[in-house]
């Protein structure tokens, strides 16, 4: 993908010029009007401001905060790179695959209505598929550890439910030893027989939230709350084969690394994936999976844009990134100590990771700009690291202009 023009919008551009249109035409729940509200006020004042200090040549900038809305495709990387540091001290000196497990296409509609408990039930069932997998004698015979990471999203911003999955090639048996993969260096599981216990997991699970009266139903489909009818469109509608993917290992756990930095933490569409709009229409890039994932470009009526891009906004308190196994939270440390005493590992691995160190100082070109004041925006002040040797009328300078 070519480099993006200055001059190019952003997600944030286009809901200030748009927004107040796309409002007028379409309902929205809850917690998109919050997603196109944060997007359009970020950086913008409204959050507040903060004040950076070069730790080389002492320049100072005023900044504004960001929104810090998870949706927002310029306000995740603090939480990336934290999520990624605590990844980095928990890896262990084994392979890990990469499984990916995805929805069909044909539970779109129940998606967007039921996203809550489509969702869940995604993640319910794939972990369950491995974790099983793991459990069978006749697979492994021990716990794995993973997590996985929800994108609901396509190329083109189409609905597009699948789960990236980071999974240990081996686990604890029930005495405490590491059992190894037997065909560890191409695959964890054989992928046909991951995808028909999926399949299975998941109709069953969606089977019973139906009898329970879990699920909602548009008018386009509102005849499948009929259970009858809904099992019969299961039954003839419903692909038989579903796709479960898994790569051969990482390279080691560099490329682990690199990968999880990549995949989490994002947002439908990048700002450095949006080319222009022009004439109400938006131009962007996008990997065409279906020759070789080359960058080609396309084109969306801005206002189908904004829809589609919104399809995406999860519910309230969501988690999209879940642990399983030894993994899973609460007692993933303990486990991982464990395990690295039976692998005879004396000290805790660390990684050489090429992580950004900070923004460049625009003045000196050496430094780092580091944050010493951040305020709300009532002009409080929220976080005070200012150093020590700061002048107090550089100080009161700052406090006046920050209000």
């Amino acid at each position: 993908m070519p480099d993006k023009p200055e001059s190019s919008p952003s997600i944030g551009d286009i809901f200030r010029e748009y927004g107040d249109r796309f409002r007028s035409e379409y309902r929205l729940h809850p917690q998109q009007h919050k997603v196109m509200y944060d997007i359009e006020h970020c950086r913008c004042g409204e959050f507040g401001t903060h004040w950076e200090i070069c730790d080389t040549c002492g320049h100072m900038e005023k900044g504004y905060n960001s929104c810090k809305n998870r949706h927002c495709p310029g306000c995740n990387n603090i939480a990336r790179h934290r999520w990624v540091k605590a990844r980095i001290d928990d890896l262990l000196p084994v392979s890990y695959h990469h499984c990916v497990f995805t929805l069909p296409d044909v539970f779109n509609s129940l998606c967007m209505y039921n996203r809550r408990v489509m969702y869940d039930l995604l993640f319910e069932s794939a972990a369950e598929t491995l974790l099983d997998f793991g459990h069978d004698p006749k697979r492994l015979g021990a716990q794995i550890g993973f997590y996985g990471i929800l994108h609901t999203w396509g190329g083109k911003l189409w609905m597009h439910p699948h789960l990236h999955f980071i999974v240990t090639a081996g686990g604890i048996n029930a005495i405490g030893e590491w059992v190894s993969p037997k065909y560890h260096s191409t695959f964890l599981f054989p992928v046909l027989a991951l995808s028909s216990v999926f399949r299975a997991k998941f109709l069953e699970k969606l089977k019973n939230a139906h009898r329970k009266g879990m699920l909602n139903f548009p008018a386009n489909i509102s005849f499948l709350a009929d259970y009858f009818s809904f099992e019969q469109w299961l039954y003839h509608t419903v692909p038989k084969e579903w796709v479960v993917y898994s790569k051969p290992p990482f390279a080691g756990p560099e490329e682990v690394v690199k990968y999880i930095g990549r995949y989490t933490h994002r947002a439908a569409i990048s700002n450095n994936r949006i080319i222009s709009v022009e004439n109400d229409i938006v131009e962007f890039w996008f990997k065409n999976t279906r020759k070789d994932s080359i960058w080609e470009t396309t084109t969306l009526p801005v206002m189908e844009f904004m829809k589609r891009f919104l399809d995406h906004v999860l519910p309230k308190h969501f988690h999209r990134i879940r642990y399983y196994g030894f993994l899973a939270n609460g007692k993933a440390r303990s486990n991982i100590n464990s395990i690295r005493h039976a692998l005879a590992v004396t000290a805790n691995q660390k990684l050489q990771t090429n992580q950004d160190e900070g923004v460049a100082c625009p003045k000196c070109d050496k430094g780092h700009m580091i944050t010493i004041l951040v305020f709300d925006g009532y002009g409080n002040i929220l976080s005070d690291n200012v150093p020590d040797e700061m002048d107090e009328v550089e100080l009161e300078g700052i406090l006046v202009n920050s209000t």
